[in-house]
């Protein structure tokens, strides 16, 4: 990935990046957006788990209000006395007396209370005693349930959900009287709860508009409302749980649930509200939002494209121009249709292209000139010269006169001379054999011994193995030219000029010496420096020290000392290297 993500054009990578930072920006969106809805889910469950617990205390203070006032009845004495007659048994003049008299307690209990529907007495016959706003006789079947349910809690409250055509809900307790130490079955009490009217009082807010308000039982049946527009036993609720909000889907429609358990009884008191009627705005907010992302995001992309082209699109015209100009192409360097360029960085790329091409160009031209003028100086100076073969030719018939003619010397310096001619004129090559400029420099030596005499001592002191070495062509001879006119026409006594090699630290020192009056040792820098200037039109130290750094490197050269015995000693700094004899 790195190396494609390197190869790939600027524009593409400016592409890239922006598209990442785009989708960076995105997930921070989402994610900020996914808080912010999740807070305001949790806004709206605390407001409508406010109201449900508002509602659902309300409910169970009535409740608890009932239990109270059912123990009330059924400990009262004057009530447990009248059963206690009707248990006993009389004329039924008496028992209408009775049953009046237990009318008119039960009005003076409890008949102002404003939830109950009826006040509900049986005695042990099972005969039913009356009282409240809306009586009504129970039925059988209503009369059993309540005698079962009651006498199972020994005394003790029983809630009695509706049922057998009954919508009322039932506070009931089974009536004792204390005798001889045990309880005493006297009958039973039922206290009917208008529960619509109970619940319309306290959750009645919570009902308005598309909300609703239930109850679910143990058994996760509904308890309320009666007859549900909703069927809330499939919400998978655990009656009795935690309370909390949950999103479910009833009938194909999806509603957000806040529940609530009740700390009296085994209920979950539930606020049910359309999740479409609350959330529609948010979720137009979500769309709408992620629409306007994509187009932003597609604007971007489009505005980052022509962006990244303003940018790239000159670097690639100069590249182009480039491969032209590589070509030889230097016309291209700015093609006469085109515009100025601007003076941005790329723009100014293209002047100083164009000013380089330009210069190119005449720098070409120019040198093409001077190439022309040389060669052309050179070609008459050639017909101007002697041709060298022809001068070589001549020196061999001077050399088989003198030997016909018996004149050996004449012979030796003419075989000498012919020989450092045919050397100066043959091989391109700017190295050679160590032996090769040897025997050019004895051939030069000869000649000078003729001349000198006894004056002249050449010697040479080079190991065998080093013979092999490559050293710069002329490099020898012209240092032990500058011995003889620096040294030896300078002195009366024999002067010795020796040439001796040796190996040191992975390099070859190789050095003439003379027993001479000796030159400065700042020769060569006075030389570069033009301070000094040379005598005569041969290669001099400087053209051999130029010529050795540039064949070798810097590290290497030529050092001018004094000689143990006398005189100088120059020596060439080389590095060994070899080559086969037989190439």
């Amino acid at each position: 990935m790195k190396a494609f993500y390197s190869n790939l054009r600027i524009k593409y990578k400016l592409i890239a990046l922006i598209a990442l930072l785009m989708l960076v920006i995105g997930l921070v969106t989402y994610l900020v957006m996914r808080f912010t809805f999740k807070a305001y889910d949790e806004e709206i469950y605390k407001q409508s788990a406010s109201a449900l617990n508002s509602a659902s205390l309300g409910v169970e203070k009535e409740l608890r209000n009932m239990e109270k006032l059912s123990f009330t009845i059924a400990t009262d004495s004057s009530i447990q006395s009248y059963l206690n007659v009707i248990k006993q048994g009389g004329s039924d003049y008496d028992n209408f007396l009775t049953a009046t008299n237990l009318r008119q307690r039960l009005l003076s209990i409890g008949g102002f209370e404003k939830y109950v529907l009826s006040f509900h007495i049986l005695d042990v016959y099972r005969r039913e005693y009356i009282h409240g706003a809306n009586a009504s006789m129970l039925s059988n079947a209503r009369i059993h349930q309540i005698v079962t349910e009651t006498s199972r809690n020994n005394g003790g409250i029983s809630y009695i959900f509706p049922e057998h055509g009954d919508i009322a809900l039932i506070s009931g307790r089974e009536i004792r009287q204390v005798r001889n130490l045990e309880l005493d079955h006297l009958g039973a009490l039922a206290v009917r709860l208008d529960l619509s009217r109970l619940f319309r009082d306290l959750v009645g807010p919570m009902n308005q508009g598309d909300g609703m308000f239930a109850i679910l039982e143990e058994n996760g049946q509904s308890l309320y409302p009666p007859d549900p527009t909703i069927d809330v036993s499939g919400l998978s609720l655990r009656p009795g749980s935690e309370s909390g909000y949950a999103v479910r889907e009833l009938g194909g429609e999806k509603f957000f649930v806040t529940y609530v358990p009740s700390s009296y009884m085994n209920w979950t008191y539930l606020n049910i509200l359309p999740y479409d009627a609350i959330f529609r705005k948010t979720e137009t907010a979500k769309q709408s939002v992620l629409v306007i992302y994509l187009i932003v995001f597609l604007l971007i992309l489009l505005v980052a494209l022509l962006f990244s082209r303003s940018i790239t699109g000159p670097i690639e015209r100069l590249s182009n121009r480039m491969k032209r100009v590589q070509l030889g192409h230097f016309e291209d360097a700015l093609l006469p249709e085109e515009q100025e360029p601007a003076m941005d960085e790329a723009g100014l790329l293209h002047r100083n292209f164009r000013i380089m091409v330009e210069r190119i160009n005449e720098l070409i031209n120019e040198n093409y000139v001077k190439q022309l003028a040389i060669k052309d100086t050179e070609f008459k100076a050639l017909q101007a010269q002697i041709n060298p073969h022809f001068l070589y030719n001549t020196l061999e018939s001077i050399n088989w006169s003198a030997k016909a003619v018996g004149h050996k010397q004449i012979s030796v310096m003419v075989e000498s001379l012919g020989y450092l001619l045919r050397s100066s004129i043959t091989g391109k090559e700017p190295l050679v054999r160590l032996e090769e400029e040897l025997a050019t420099i004895r051939h030069y030596i000869t000649i000078q011994q003729i001349r000198f005499e006894e004056r002249l001592d050449f010697r040479t002191d080079i190991p065998a193995k080093l013979l092999g070495c490559l050293v710069p062509k002329l490099s020898l001879q012209p240092i032990v030219e500058n011995a003889i006119h620096y040294a030896l026409e300078q002195m009366i006594e024999t002067c010795v000029i020796s040439v001796s090699a040796e190996e040191r630290d992975g390099r070859m020192l190789l050095a003439v010496a003379d027993n001479g009056p000796g030159m400065e040792h700042d020769v060569l820098n006075r030389l570069a420096s033009g301070e000094l200037v040379p005598k005569g039109t041969g290669i001099g130290l400087r053209n051999i020290e130029e010529r050795i750094k540039l064949l070798f490197g810097e590290s290497y050269g030529v050092a001018v000392d004094d000689n143990e015995g006398g005189g100088m000693r120059v020596t060439l700094i080389l590095p060994i290297e070899m080559r086969d004899p037989h190439v």
